[in-house]
């Protein structure tokens, strides 16, 4: 054939492939999302995410630092909180003296030069399991906002580097900063879950923390899966609010969102490849029907070259060695 174009030259060796790649992801790009047992040592595996586990504090420093000497610097944390110490107005998540609040002064100071990013929502603490307060079946925005900025501010002071609001409540974003900015926290940043979608891919995660509501659905203050406009809508209200980072959530079924977000977004964009998304691979990785490397790897690029500059993943600590 006489073709002065062929595009498998480009593809001809690894070396190659590795020179013309489009898009890179090493462990640095990685967030390890944690659970926060309410006690010292010890570890329970979520029988829903194999491999993952909830981790006692002294065990979930230890689990930090491999997973820092494979290249993963940064952690999301997520408290496991009692059901005794459940309430309708989430009493324990303006409490500067709980064991979690210790725990995230004891990370920041073994580990200083980690990036620690914070979850901020109610449903941890909240017996309703709703991300804000609930009033005879509703769910109250501005009332919510007012508690999540005091906690915002309890997880500042005990060193996080970056609160991230999980919330879906109107006007957070804005609040919040304010809020730190007033109190002298301007260095902590704000990682907002701008896009969050109300999906059926939670179900693990909600398990993991027993954070699943009581009633009713999160569907009023979560967005709907059929919208992508409405997520840059999102978006460019938490940018302008003052988000330093915007986040999609989940993942793979929003490469789409994620691409038009990366297109209009003027801060970096995460995407978060949540606990049911990791339990697919898992489970069909057991069940034989797939490589689980290979299915973890080609995952992870493919959120990258959607667009986002970094993933929350549970393959983390496992994905860090294959990259480097």
């Amino acid at each position: 054939m006489s073709l002065k174009i062929r595009p498998r030259r480009n593809r001809r060796t690894e070396a190659l492939r590795q020179l013309v790649a489009e898009v890179d992801l090493t462990p640095e790009r990685l967030i390890w999302p944690l659970f926060i047992l309410d006690q010292e040592t010890g570890a329970a595996e979520i029988k829903a995410m194999p491999g993952q586990y909830r981790w006692g504090r002294k065990d979930a420093l230890e689990q930090m630092k491999k997973a820092i000497n494979v290249g993963v610097t940064s952690f999301a944390f997520f408290p496991v909180i009692e059901d005794k110490d459940k309430d309708k107005k989430a009493t324990q998540a303006l409490n500067p003296k709980h064991d979690y609040i210790d725990f995230l002064k004891r990370a920041k100071d073994k580990f200083s030069d980690s990036l620690i990013i914070t979850d901020i929502a109610l449903d941890p603490y909240s017996s309703d399991g709703h991300d804000g307060l609930v009033k005879d079946g509703k769910i109250l925005n501005d009332e919510t906002v007012e508690i999540l900025k005091q906690m915002a501010l309890v997880h500042a002071n005990a060193g996080a580097d970056f609160v991230a609001p999980s919330d879906m409540m109107d006007g957070r974003i804005g609040s919040i900063r304010s809020a730190l900015d007033q109190k002298g926290f301007t260095d902590t940043g704000i990682l907002a879950y701008s896009a969050k979608y109300a999906s059926s891919f939670y179900g693990p995660f909600r398990d993991a923390l027993s954070s699943a509501p009581r009633s009713g659905d999160k569907k009023t203050y979560q967005m709907d899966y059929r919208n992508q406009k409405e997520a840059l809508r999102e978006v460019a209200l938490d940018i302008n609010e003052g988000a330093d980072i915007v986040m999609v959530k989940p993942a793979l079924a929003y490469l789409d969102v994620i691409a038009a977000v990366k297109k209009k977004s003027s801060v970096p964009v995460a995407a978060y490849n949540v606990s049911g998304e990791y339990a697919m691979i898992k489970f069909a990785a057991k069940a034989g029907a797939i490589d689980e490397k290979k299915a973890i790897l080609e995952t992870l690029y493919s959120i990258r070259r959607a667009g986002s500059d970094m993933i929350l993943t549970y393959h983390a600590l496992e994905a860090a060695p294959w990259l480097k």
